[in-house]
């Protein structure tokens, strides 16, 4: 049987990312960083680990796939949203959004786009 061992972000700066993702996350790197990949691990034991590799490739406007990163209620997806633009995380003024969506898009630093969804919306 298959897991998935580790969820994969093409990003043009690894140290940026990485710094970006362990503050965003709580993450830690796996190993010592490479300067074209970094593994990252969740701090506080098990998950999904993160992992970033150096990427010459352009971000895509409508990517295919992307992180959904899950809060609690609106008010913490408020805070959280607020707390990865401090990080430098960028607000994208997504052309795709439903009436009433329960999702806000955001981009990293590199400009891979990610979701904060607010579990407990409708």
């Amino acid at each position: 049987m298959l897991t998935i061992g580790s969820v994969v972000l093409g990003v043009s700066n690894v140290p940026r990312a990485a710094a970006f993702w362990t503050e965003a996350l709580g993450y830690v790197p796996r190993e010592e960083m490479e300067d074209d990949w970094v593994v990252l691990v969740p701090a506080e034991g098990t998950g999904t680990q993160l992992s970033l590799g150096l990427s010459e490739t352009p971000v895509q406007e409508h990517p295919r796939i992307h992180l959904d990163l899950y809060a609690g209620d609106a008010a913490d997806q408020a805070a959280e949203v607020e707390r990865l633009v401090a990080l430098g995380a960028r607000r994208v003024d997504w052309d795709r959004y439903p009436p009433d969506a329960d999702f806000v898009v955001l981009a990293d630093p590199d400009g891979n786009r990610f979701c904060v969804i607010d579990t407990h919306h409708g």
